[in-house]
Order: structure tokens, then sequence, then C-alpha cells
């Protein structure tokens, strides 16, 4: 008898860093955007709560399916079983995290 897998799902979004546990992951319709659905959230006790679990929470609360572009992902792992899902703010130069480059492609304008 096998359980479903969990994934652990890393993407930077408006300049942080978004780190999401979710059921199922895939390529879907959507060209060049990978779904995540089932969204896992841990179970905090009343006395104890994390705030950055919180804001998660709060901003995925109605989503069935969220539409994360390709370009945005940094890692995508399975796990065991899940953590604590944050949003960790990235500062200039610091971080790790870089943006992936921007279109090869850019229109010219020839008027």
């Amino acid at each position: 008898m096998s359980s479903k897998s969990i994934y652990k799902v890393i993407f930077h979004n408006e300049g942080k860093l978004y780190e999401l546990y979710a059921r199922e992951i895939y390529q879907g319709e959507l060209y060049g955007f990978v779904e995540i659905e089932e969204l896992i959230f841990g179970e905090n006790s009343a006395v104890v709560v994390d705030p950055s679990e919180e804001r998660l929470k709060t901003e995925f609360a109605d989503v069935k399916r969220s539409f994360i572009p390709m370009h945005s992902i940094v890692r995508i792992d399975e796990v065991v079983k899940e953590g604590a899902g944050k949003i960790t703010e990235l500062t200039g130069k610091s971080g790790n995290v870089a943006q992936f480059p921007g279109p090869v492609y850019t229109p010219r304008n020839d008027k």
C-alpha cells in the first residue's frame, strides 16, 4: 500500500521566496506553467503560531489550483513528510537566488 507523494516547491515571486508543500504537481495545459494542487499546511497548536505559514495560509486560502511560471521555480523535491511552508524576503545581492534572465527574443521597433 503506497501513500501519496508529498512535494516541496520553492519558487520566487515579487522579491520573495515561497516554500510550499503539495500533493499534486504537474505540467499542465497552460504552456510554460507548473500546476500545483492540494496544498498542505502544517497543523499548529493554538498556543504556537508561525507567522510566515499564516501568511501562506491567508494568501492561498481559497486557491484550488495554482499555476506557477516555470522560470520562477527554483526547486521541486519529493519529500517523506511535509514541513512548515514559509515566505522569505530576498534582499539585494546577498541572496543566492536570482531571477532567470528575461526573454531571449525581444521584438524590434522598426518605425
